[in-house]
């Protein structure tokens, strides 16, 4: 009889390890996709709003605006969701004793929240190498349909600032340029306004136009209107302007580097740098989408500091609240470097690597505080 009973076989370690970064998994992508979903409804909302009235855009094209520029907003977010989404599994595990089981079975904190940290950071390189390059082209896609449907003008989230302005000179004279909008990494504007001075300096004449792409040698701009003094306007379907910038010059003006893809920031980095132009926000971007697999990993060691204590100890609240005010100072500290690193006061790569540190640190003092006193 005791030979016919099963005796049940221990759960290795490993299979609980791969059940936990399982359920982070899953967590993490129901509150990413959460967000993602709320961003995108309330930016359709807006654009509806603002311009849905004009009849110069179908329902379905301002949804599909939408729709292709909410992933890179995606990517502010992503960190935020990791925090919740580990702090989410961990209680979860911990309110179902799973927790508590796992201890009994032999195992302590740093291996049911390695799982979760290896699962972190593959969701991180999974963010630089194919989810950053594809939310860079759906937000130029974006910028193409909305120039298209409406024609520069300000729509949306988007910012309400006065533009993009660009200053260029050519055998003509100089021109002061206005974009509204920019696309194709600053090579197609949007609502462009130029002001026209001769080689003396004297207002010559005001050009505006639906857009504007930068050719060999000059603008071509579409729909140009030409107002000048005491000259009735003058319309042109296509129109000529003369201008000595190059692309590399353009893109260092117009170009955002959250636009442009990251296998593409090294080229771009190397053609600013052989310009003569500064690289420093290509080269910040690109540390930081280096840095994002560490990042993550350190918003889990932060919810792990803070969701890891039994229900029947009490305080959940608090550390709860500890924790998502740790991952809030890391925001705001990301931001203070990135200024200080664009104002060419604190070295790209110590701007770029600080958050991640302070943040991996914090969280691994903490539990080692929790765990071994």
């Amino acid at each position: 009889m005791i030979g016919a009973l099963a005796i049940p076989r221990p759960v290795s370690v490993g299979t609980l390890g791969r059940y936990f970064a399982q359920r982070f998994l899953t967590t993490f992508l129901a509150v990413f996709f959460g967000i993602i979903m709320l961003v995108g409804l309330v930016d359709c909302i807006e654009l509806m709003r603002h311009r849905g009235g004009d009849g110069s855009a179908t329902m379905l094209t301002i949804a599909t605006i939408s729709f292709f520029r909410v992933p890179q907003l995606g990517e502010q977010i992503m960190p935020f969701a990791v925090l919740i989404a580990a702090m989410s599994c961990f209680l979860n595990l911990s309110r179902r004793l799973e927790l508590v089981i796992a201890r009994a079975a032999g195992m302590s904190a740093w291996q049911f929240v390695a799982p979760v940290l290896l699962a972190a950071g593959l969701v991180g390189v999974v963010a630089t190498t194919i989810y950053n390059p594809m939310a860079a082209l759906l937000q130029e896609k974006s910028k193409h349909l909305e120039v298209e449907a409406f024609g520069g003008a300000q729509s949306g989230l988007q910012s309400t600032g006065a533009g993009f302005w660009l200053r260029q000179r050519s055998d003509d004279g100089q021109s002061i340029m206005n974009a509204v909008t920019t696309s194709e990494q600053g090579l197609r504007l949007g609502g462009v306004t130029i002001f026209t001075f001769d080689q003396n300096g004297r207002f010559q004449q005001r050009i505006e136009a639906n857009t504007a792409a930068l050719q060999s040698g000059s603008w071509e701009l579409e729909d140009a209107r030409i107002y000048a003094s005491d000259v009735p306007p003058i319309v042109h379907k296509t129109y000529a302007l003369k201008t000595n910038l190059t692309a590399a010059q353009v893109r260092e003006t117009f170009a955002t580097p959250e636009s442009v893809p990251f296998w593409d920031l090294p080229s771009y980095i190397e053609t600013a740098e052989r310009a003569g132009l500064g690289a420093t926000r290509y080269e910040l971007q690109y540390q930081k989408l280096l840095t994002r697999p560490f990042l993550l990993a350190a918003m889990v060691l932060v919810a792990a500091s803070a969701s890891l204590r039994f229900f029947r100890f009490g305080g959940v609240q608090k550390m709860i609240l500890g924790g998502v005010a740790a991952g809030f100072l890391l925001y705001v500290l990301s931001k203070i470097t990135e200024d200080l690193s664009k104002a060419q006061l604190m070295p790209v790569m110590a701007a770029a690597w600080t958050p991640a540190l302070v943040g991996a640190l914090t969280g691994l003092i903490a539990l080692l505080h929790q765990e071994d006193g």
